[in-house]
């Protein structure tokens, strides 16, 4: 099959509806996608029970990851089990998707092996670390040393988005190069964050408080990129995000064009 423009798979929650169990992205995620790095996003389904990530390709005529320019994966109201990072009590047992960890963490490290480029946002910023041996706070608000990262849960859906503090951006680091600035105001709705940073990891941002708010694996075969804001809301209004999603929309085209040649 031949596409006019680089495929993007975008990772799936599992989201449960009554009884019942479906597989999803988040509109805005996959508006970002497709007009913020211009290409077709295409949704991956969350680790099919009993199944490996591997079995996902027999569901194509051809290998089907090989056919990805790009992947997504995006933020989400669960977090990453904790028992992947070597934490075997979690503190937040009801707030877990077991299908979406079994496709995203094999995925983030076949992804840098194959060199197929990826970007992810928040839960999906924390898959990348703990996928290359990281760990997670699982509670940010317990800690002392940080400010409150969490939304207002009583504020409307743009209060909760509007920018809630400053990220100092790694000086020749590629968010700074890219962007032209040393600091940007970003969003803040998560409730974990970085306690270890993943190995070949490189931090790309850090809030006042310390946290790591960006990281990156930029090297002449892989292309990895985390942030811990939510770049894809009202992404063509803010500098930074639209900056974001068009750097990885040209190394996702890049892809393509070799494939294609």
């Amino acid at each position: 099959m031949h596409f006019k423009k680089p495929i993007i798979g975008v990772v799936c929650d599992v989201i449960k509806n009554g009884a019942n169990s479906f597989h999803g992205a988040g509109e805005k995620y996959i508006n970002a996608i497709a007009h913020g790095a211009n290409a077709i996003p295409i949704l991956i389904p969350a680790q099919i029970a009993g199944e490996d990530l591997e079995s996902l390709s027999e569901f194509f005529d051809v290998d089907f990851f090989e056919q990805l320019d790009g992947v997504f994966f995006p933020g989400s109201p669960s977090n990453v089990e904790p028992h992947h990072y070597g934490d075997e009590k979690s503190a937040t047992p009801d707030s877990h998707d077991r299908q979406r960890d079994g496709s995203s963490l094999p995925l983030i490290k076949l992804a840098i092996e194959k060199g197929i480029p990826l970007l992810a946002a928040c839960r999906g910023m924390q898959e990348l670390n703990v996928a290359m041996g990281g760990e997670l706070y699982q509670c940010l608000h317990q800690h002392e040393q940080f400010i409150e990262h969490r939304e207002n849960k009583n504020a409307t859906r743009n209060e909760q988005y509007q920018a809630a503090h400053e990220v100092s951006l790694t000086s020749n680091g590629f968010l700074a190069n890219t962007l032209g600035q040393n600091s940007h105001q970003v969003n803040s709705l998560h409730g974990q964050g970085i306690k270890t940073l993943g190995q070949g990891l490189t931090v790309e941002a850090i809030a006042p408080d310390g946290l790591i708010e960006a990281i990156s694996c930029i090297k002449e075969k892989s292309f990895a990129l985390g942030v811990q804001w939510h770049p894809e809301w009202n992404f063509s209004q803010d500098k930074l995000s639209s900056t974001l999603f068009k750097a990885f929309g040209e190394v996702v085209n890049k892809r393509f064009i070799q494939k294609n040649q």
